[in-house]
């Protein structure tokens, strides 16, 4: 197990600058509603049976929720959010009843009017090893610790949710490579030369049709994509690209 709490106060490694910048680098902090996030969410409630599921970020001074089953607000204060300590460790964060639980019988959730008493929550993971928040579940009566079972459910839960933040990462920082290679073409004058990708659902025009950016890249490039994109494989694929469009450009000269 690895830790990084104080003993105190709002967790030392909520305000990690490395971590801060790994979530910065997602892009995702306050974007609109998500019909992926929201349905694993809504999967987490029915399958552990509770009343709240939420996919939870925690910035330095807030928990905002990319998506969420069963709770109206959007945010809450970073202390003393229970996500702020479940991200200080790899371990799976349960508390059975918080009413008796001395790290979270102070909390406003706990003490006013909401009136939580169960939480369990798997950290969010990135691929070099930052936790960003926390996909966790929540109950307003008192429940068992999870079985070894339902542990590994709620871990494969934060990973889909990870993958999927993950996956779109490459997929944007691929596209911007993609468009600063076209830039770099000089063919600007030339409509048909230009990438036209839309802003919200990232995905690309391709011949009047809006495609995924996977099936963009298979219909272009040849490109066959199973999961996410590193920048260095959209490097090779942009390497094989203006190739050809250099090769190209010569047969139109002769």
């Amino acid at each position: 197990m690895t830790s990084d709490c104080r003993a105190s106060g709002l967790p030392a490694y909520v305000t990690n600058p490395e971590r801060l910048e790994a979530l910065r680098r997602l892009d995702i902090l306050d974007t609109p509603p998500d019909g992926a996030f929201d349905r694993v969410a809504r999967i987490a409630a029915r399958i552990f049976e509770v009343p709240i599921a939420l996919v939870s970020l925690v910035d330095e001074d807030r928990i905002w929720f990319k998506a969420r089953f069963g709770l109206d607000v959007e945010e809450i204060e970073c202390h003393p959010g229970l996500c702020s300590s479940a991200i200080c460790s790899d371990d799976i964060y349960v508390v059975t009843n918080a009413a008796t639980d001395l790290r979270a019988m102070a909390n406003p959730l706990v003490t006013e009017t909401f009136g939580l008493r169960f939480y369990a929550a798997a950290p969010l993971r990135t691929l070099d090893g930052f936790r960003l928040g926390t996909m966790c579940i929540i109950d307003r009566k008192p429940r068992p610790a999870l079985t070894p079972e339902q542990e590994a459910t709620l871990r494969d839960l934060a990973g889909i949710v990870m993958d999927q933040m993950e996956l779109r990462l490459s997929a944007r920082q691929a596209l911007e490579s993609l468009l600063l290679a076209k830039l770099d073409t000089d063919k600007l004058a030339n409509p048909d030369a230009l990438i036209t990708i839309c802003a919200w659902s990232k995905k690309v025009k391709l011949d009047g049709e809006w495609v995924t950016f996977e099936e963009f890249l298979a219909r272009r490039f040849g490109a066959q994509i199973s999961h996410g994109m590193t920048r260095e494989a959209a490097r090779a694929i942009l390497t094989a690209w203006k190739a050809s469009s250099a090769a190209e450009g010569k047969e139109q000269l002769s």
